[in-house]
């Protein structure tokens, strides 16, 4: 089982990269989203997923962990393979694809080449609970009170999107700081990015 590769991307092409591992060059399919993160020449970690087939052994590599855990959801529904996985993840990279099965937006994941309604509802109806969709589970023991806004529905599924995405109690707090409390769960989400990214 390979848990992830990491060396010098020699090729990158729309759809596949190719890592030298100590001489030896593996060919990865990529999304759009992890061939914005590589750069030819330099070195990158990708974290694998295998999907083998009588007829085929394909490597589908990620540059995080969020992107390959939606990569592995995706494929978990029923009507959906690698292939649909794959641009769904393009589309949006995996901030947009969670915060569209949060919110229900069907019309986002239909961009995606080879998916229609039916799969992308099928979607939204089998992952919204998996993407942390119960309000009940959230955890905001952390230490840290939310802001009132947080008490809101809206808020609580920002939360857990965020959550979702690897980020922190503390920081999703500090990121949500002065968020309008009539916000839809959408714009709480984009405000949260935006404020980590300009943090960062």
């Amino acid at each position: 089982m390979l848990y992830y590769v990491s060396g010098s991307v020699t090729v990158l092409e729309p759809g596949l990269a190719v890592i030298d591992c100590g001489g030896v060059g593996y060919g990865c399919r990529i999304t759009a989203y992890t061939a914005g993160q590589l750069k030819l020449n330099q070195s990158a970690r990708l974290y694998i997923t295998e999907s083998i087939r009588e007829d085929a052994y394909d490597l589908y590599g990620f540059s995080s962990r969020e992107e390959q855990r939606c990569f592995d959801l995706l494929t978990s529904v029923n009507g959906v393979g690698p292939k649909a996985a794959m641009a769904i993840l393009s589309s949006g990279g995996p901030q947009n694809f969670t915060l569209a099965v949060m919110t229900g937006d069907e019309k986002m994941l239909t961009a995606a080449q080879g998916v229609g309604k039916k799969i992308a509802q099928r979607i939204i109806l089998e992952l919204k609970d998996k993407l942390g969709g119960s309000t009940t589970e959230l955890d905001f023991s952390s230490g840290i009170a939310p802001s009132a806004p947080a008490q809101t529905n809206a808020a609580a599924l920002a939360h857990a999107a965020l959550q979702e995405l690897g980020y922190t109690p503390a920081e999703i707090s500090a990121a949500l700081k002065g968020v309008d409390p009539n916000a839809t769960t959408e714009e709480m989400v984009r405000h949260a990015l935006r404020a980590m990214v300009m943090k960062n």
